[in-house]
């Protein structure tokens, strides 16, 4: 009976029933699977890195939300700003230097790097994986402005998938988060899920489908860029299913509900900072300084779900996470 017993547990666990979060690290990057199916790697270092990045990132049924990169892989897609790749931390001005476009096809005086310094740990499990990291950002001539801990955790569940990202910036000098629009927590969605737009469209022949969604139900670009919102939902169809990317702000974080740059044009971004731009005054002042020795933290949820923000009801899944579930 014993073994008979045991034999249908293995069986089971054989199956997606168990879940399981495995995060397998290689020299400059770590995959990431998820029962059994990969869902994203984090490209943590390499000669042309400047921002580490999640790339691609993948709903449970397979459907890739990232546009591609470098962009322009897949007939079609757009290639307009190729600093936005898969899901990423930066920000156009730090100290006045840029953290947001900064390939190295975009080199300029101004130009930080995001290298890293040291992977601290890495966890796979059965509900959930993490991975620890300690990143150096640097100014043009190398010397560190401030030490970023990322910790992102990815858990395992038929439908969903799921990561929360946990950033604690340390500042060695002091440092400003200056007011620009250009930032921060961002994804760059498939050109699939870009809004529909007439001129676009018929130029690349390619069916945009997306729709914006925020919290407060502001819908489109219109109503959702550079507004304050707990979390916006991003969704369209790929390959005759309806997906969806939502990006939730701890409440924990310096001015919650924060302000967001997500556009029309496939950028899904969070920024606490570029206020004097989201409210076209120039009288506001959104930067954030961070004295030497000390710390500032933002946590965000990402969620790649089914169906929109309805169906996948959005705002109990932000429920659970402010709650801390």
């Amino acid at each position: 009976a014993t073994m008979s017993k045991s034999f249908l547990f293995l069986l089971l666990c054989a199956l997606p029933l168990c879940g399981q979060v495995k995060l397998t690290p290689g020299q400059e990057q770590i995959s990431v699977e998820i029962d059994g199916k990969p869902f994203t790697v984090f490209v943590i270092g390499g000669a042309d890195v400047n921002r580490p990045y999640l790339y691609p990132l993948r709903s449970a049924s397979g459907k890739v939300v990232t546009r591609s990169f470098p962009a322009g892989q897949i007939p079609g897609e757009s290639t307009d700003h190729p600093h936005q790749a898969g899901l990423f931390y930066g920000h156009g001005d730090v100290n006045g230097y840029n953290y947001w476009a900064n390939l190295p096809s975009q080199r300029g005086a101004r130009r930080g790097r995001i290298v890293l310094k040291k992977l601290v740990s890495v966890k796979s499990g059965k509900k959930s994986g993490a991975v620890e990291v300690v990143f150096d950002w640097l100014a043009p001539d190398g010397k560190p402005l401030l030490t970023e801990t990322r910790k992102m955790t990815f858990y395992s569940d038929p439908e969903l998938r799921t990561v929360d990202v946990d950033l604690d910036f340390a500042a060695i000098e002091k440092v400003v988060f200056r007011d620009t629009k250009e930032g921060t927590f961002a994804m760059r969605l498939a050109t699939v899920l870009e809004e529909p737009s007439t001129k676009a469209d018929a130029k690349a022949g390619v069916v945009r489908t997306g729709k914006l969604v925020n919290a407060q139900g502001g819908e489109r670009e219109a109503n959702v860029w550079g507004k304050r919102s707990e979390w916006v939902d991003y969704s369209g169809v790929i390959d005759g299913e309806r997906v969806g990317v939502v990006i939730m702000d701890h409440p924990g974080n310096p001015r919650h509900p924060t302000y967001w740059h997500s556009r029309g044009y496939g950028l899904h971004s969070v920024n606490p900072f570029g206020v004097s731009d989201f409210l076209n005054d120039k009288t506001k002042d959104g930067s954030l300084t961070i004295e030497p020795g000390q710390h500032a933290r933002f946590r965000y949820r990402v969620v790649v779900h089914p169906g929109d923000a309805q169906s996948a009801n959005i705002a109990a899944l932000y429920k659970k996470y402010a709650a801390g579930n």
